[in-house]
């Protein structure tokens, strides 16, 4: 049964720089639409104490998510060597698709399909898909292509993970500040080694009370268009809910790979807040008693790129592999996990050796 590994990476960080002056002048409203009569200023300050997202990046008007998701995609094949014709499958991963300066969501033609089509792909036997599966979305796309090229139903593939989250934020919700754009991607490829690339996956998908944790919604200001919908996270249940579940989930993997969080370099894991990865980094330490350890373990992109949902270990990924994110390195032949959490609710993991 052959593996996958992976043989390329790219990504796209958007030049707009967002600090906290940009929200400076809004309304904010608490999750039952009462008006915050509170400085904004001070409920900027409590939220970058609690995130650590000081800065954030937004795309300019006239990109838009297949755009930046194909910049991601062409730095990937290049970095991996492959001509886009050799593709036999194109997985993008996305929440909101192809969102207009308006908020409008279109997914016709699909993601998958408009990255084929910018890159200029003629094969018409590369399949194209696109995974909407919450910010878990890329690890799922990692975890689609290994069951493909275990399948032997393809030999090599591109994963996309691109998000535009700045277009889809209730104006009046102070979470707003937490999203951010962005676009990552890699290329895998099937191979004849032994115990290399992925070599344990995990899904979980609570999806009875959890449903609606993070969903989309009407502005939580009753005083505008309650037509439009806008992404909407109760906070403290996704938290609850992560800090419970994420950790046994990375376990139950790490086990399934016959590894103990020793073997483990490195935990990619999604940034949706910084208070929240510490937890759950932390409670996984536990379930192994370990009470002291290097927090180098778990990098940390958030403080200034934000949450980019599906974009975010991708993109980390790609930043640690080139030498731009510093401090961090990839063991030659080492261990990591990449995992993920959201809307659904839905957790993911894998655990991937290098060649």
């Amino acid at each position: 049964m052959p593996n996958t590994i992976i043989i390329g990476s790219g990504s796209y960080i958007p030049n707009r720089v967002i600090g906290r002056d940009y929200f400076m002048d809004s309304e904010f409203y608490t999750e039952d639409g009462v008006k915050i009569e509170k400085p904004a200023e001070e409920t900027i300050a409590k939220f970058v104490e609690i995130t650590e997202i000081e800065n954030r990046r937004f795309i300019e008007d006239d990109l838009s998510n297949s755009q930046i998701g194909s910049e991601a995609a062409k730095a990937a094949l290049e970095d991996a060597k492959v001509d886009g014709e050799e593709l036999d499958y194109i997985i993008y991963a996305s929440n909101f698709g192809e969102v207009t300066v308006d908020g409008y969501v279109n997914f016709m033609p699909n993601m998958a399909a408009r990255v084929k089509n910018k890159l200029g792909i003629k094969n018409r036997k590369c399949i194209t898909y696109d995974m909407i599966f919450g910010c878990p979305g890329w690890v799922e796309a990692m975890i689609l292509a290994d069951n493909l090229i275990k399948a032997k139903a393809a030999k090599t593939i591109l994963v996309v993970g691109a998000e535009t989250l700045s277009r889809v934020t209730d104006p009046h919700d102070r979470n707003r500040m937490i999203f951010a754009d962005g676009a990552g991607a890699v290329v895998v490829q099937a191979t004849d080694q032994e115990n290399v690339g992925i070599i344990a996956r995990n899904t979980i998908c609570d999806n009875g009370p959890e449903l609606n944790y993070l969903e989309n919604a009407p502005s939580i200001n009753a005083n505008v268009d309650q037509r439009r919908l806008y992404v909407r996270m109760q906070g403290r249940k996704i938290y609850e809910y992560a800090l419970k579940n994420v950790p046994s989930a990375i376990k139950e993997t790490i086990e399934d790979a016959q590894l103990s969080l020793e073997d483990i370099d490195k935990i990619l894991i999604h940034q949706a807040n910084a208070k929240m990865d510490y937890a759950m980094i932390e409670r996984l330490h536990k379930l192994y008693d370990v009470k002291d350890y290097d927090h180098a373990i778990s990098p940390m992109t958030i403080q200034n790129l934000g949450n980019t949902s599906v974009a975010t270990i991708p993109t980390m990924y790609d930043l640690i592999i080139k030498g731009k994110m510093e401090g961090q390195t990839f063991k030659d032949k080492g261990n990591i996990v990449m995992t993920s959490v959201g809307a659904g609710m839905n957790i993911n993991a894998i655990v991937y050796r290098f060649p």
